[in-house]
This record gives structure tokens, C-alpha cells and sequence, in this order.
């Protein structure tokens, strides 16, 4: 079983950055893809970024390409996403999710951690 904490959320103005982390449980971390969605009131959740395992490649939502940056810690057990030049409408609840297997998927996650607020106020 995995489970998955994310911290970091917050309140921010536009045009500024946070930084989001994901504490996983697990001694196969490292093997394994993570990715980060987004969920806005009265939206369905959406695909933000994503990094595989073994090889760490990465994928990102065009929304937020340029913009945002996921990397992992493998010693840590954690991944993060760094959030920067953040607009109105980067505002949602952000989750991590995990994968069983290394490859990225936009779609395909397992497990899910519980969700962190993240406000950008213009």
C-alpha cells in the first residue's frame, strides 16, 4: 500500500510561486511514475505534470508548461512541483497521485494523496 501526504499549498498574488511536496510511503518510490493533478470548484480534476520512474522524464499540461517544474528526491521519498508565475486560474485543489509501474500516464494513477488548497489571488 501507498500513501501519499502533500504539503505546501497556500495563499499566493499572481505572479508569485509556491512549491508543492509529496511524501510517499513505499521502498519502491523510485520505480515508480508520480503525478500531480489540479481540481477547480465545479471543474473535473485535471492533469498537471507528471515524472516517470527509473529514468525521471516528464510531462506537463500545456497550461502549465514553462511555468511549472516536477522533480523527485528519491532519498526523500518525495516529489515536488515548483509552481511559478501563478495566475488566477492555477487556483484548485492539487493532488499527488502514484503509479504501480515507471511509465507516464496523463490518466492512469492508483494512488492518490489527499488534496492541498492552492489560491492565487489577482
Amino acid at each position: 500500500q501507498v500513501q501519499l501526504v502533500e504539503s505546501g499549498g497556500g495563499l499566493v498574488q499572481a505572479g508569485g510561486s509556491l512549491r508543492l511536496s509529496c511524501a510517499a510511503s513505499g521502498r519502491i518510490f523510485s520505480s515508480v511514475a508520480m503525478g500531480w493533478f489540479r481540481q477547480a470548484p465545479g471543474k473535473e480534476r485535471e492533469f498537471v505534470a507528471a515524472i516517470s520512474g527509473i529514468v525521471d522524464s516528464t510531462d506537463y499540461a500545456d497550461s502549465v508548461k514553462g511555468r511549472f517544474t516536477i522533480s523527485r528526491d528519491n532519498a526523500k521519498n518525495t516529489v515536488y512541483l515548483q509552481m511559478n508565475s501563478l495566475k488566477p486560474e492555477d487556483t484548485a485543489v492539487y493532488y499527488c497521485a502514484a503509479r504501480t509501474v515507471a511509465s507516464l500516464s496523463t490518466y492512469d494513477y492508483q494512488y492518490w494523496g489527499q488534496g492541498t488548497q492552492v489560491t492565487v489571488s489577482s
